[in-house]
């Protein structure tokens, strides 16, 4: 009875080793020709080669020159043994039983794909600075020779490409066009984006109906740029400016006057404030000083001529 129960468990286990056999047998037999593109991996790696098992009859074997156009490209530190490429057969038969392949070849067919994803997926990417042109570097990306121009290294101006030599730059993909070979990369729209990010959580952390300080930057018909520090300007319109009417903010304000304004609000990420609502504000603070003031001096004056009153009364 226990000897028929492990035949009946052992036999699920023995079916799948046939199929998964069979499904090797027939891999190592499919057709394939020079100039398909085969997937394989990686199991052992020389300075002079590469050999992919390509789960076939025969290995594939990718010489050194045939691995990357890109320059400094050092083969023993880019592929390691468990990395799965993907290749171009050149000759089904190098002479010793391998299939020759070309993973140049098959780069130059399957990278403009990924380059095409990667500018429509907006993927941020890491490439190192390979060289230095008149107007910008030279980064490769997936194998193909990327350009970035000078204006796109940086939120900054870039005068000097030199620094930059040998450096990782996180890049995005701006410009894709397989015809004419041209890739274009920009690690300036992603810090363009992170200096956004930041701008914003500074505003975010402003509280409305905060009293602050800054300096005239600018005016405008509509009304003044108020400089506020670390990297932050707020809107004073025109009717904010005063409690009178003007027709231009040129009226009462120049550019670099200091001025105090309080935070309306920060809605749509932009700082909107008012400088007259402090003056108005003053206003009634004084008038309520002259008020509490006129009281006290009514109560003073009615308090003295009625001690006068008294103390002119005679008593027996």
């Amino acid at each position: 009875m226990a000897d028929e129960t492990m035949t009946q468990g052992a036999e699920p286990q023995a079916a799948e080793s046939m199929e998964d056999y069979k499904k090797e047998l027939e891999s190592s037999f499919r057709k394939l020709s020079e100039g398909d593109i085969i997937t394989g991996t990686v199991i052992a790696v020389t300075e002079e080669d590469v050999t992919l098992d390509l789960r076939y009859y025969a290995p594939g074997i990718i010489k050194a020159e045939e691995i990357s156009s890109e320059p400094g490209f050092h083969l023993m530190e880019s592929v390691h043994v468990g990395d799965v490429l993907e290749a171009t057969i050149i000759r089904m038969d190098d002479g010793n039983g391998n299939l020759l392949l070309s993973r140049k070849e098959a780069n130059d067919i399957l990278a403009w794909d990924k380059l095409n994803q990667y500018l429509e997926e907006e993927t941020n990417l890491t490439v190192r600075v390979k060289g230095i042109v008149p107007s910008g570097v030279i980064a490769y990306l997936e194998g193909i020779r990327g350009f970035i121009p000078a204006s796109h290294l940086s939120l900054d101006y870039v005068e000097d490409c030199n620094p930059w030599l040998g450096k990782d730059v996180e890049v995005r993909v701006i410009t894709v066009d397989k015809s004419k070979k041209k890739l274009v990369l920009s690690a300036k729209v992603i810090a363009r984006e992170k200096a956004e990010e930041e701008h914003n959580h500074k505003i975010s952390m402003l509280v409305p109906g905060t009293v602050v300080e800054g300096t005239v930057e600018s005016l405008k018909p509509y009304g003044a740029f108020i400089n506020l520090g670390d990297g932050l300007s707020g809107l004073v319109h025109i009717s904010q400016i005063c409690t009178k009417r003007i027709k231009t903010p040129k009226e009462v304000l120049e550019v670099g006057q200091s001025v105090k304004a309080k935070i309306l609000n920060t809605n749509d990420n932009k700082i909107s404030l008012s400088m007259r609502v402090l003056e108005e504000e003053m206003t009634d603070t004084k008038a309520k000083e002259i008020e509490e003031m006129t009281e006290y001096v009514q109560t003073e004056s009615i308090s003295t001529n009625l001690g006068s009153l008294l103390a002119n009364i005679k008593l027996n």
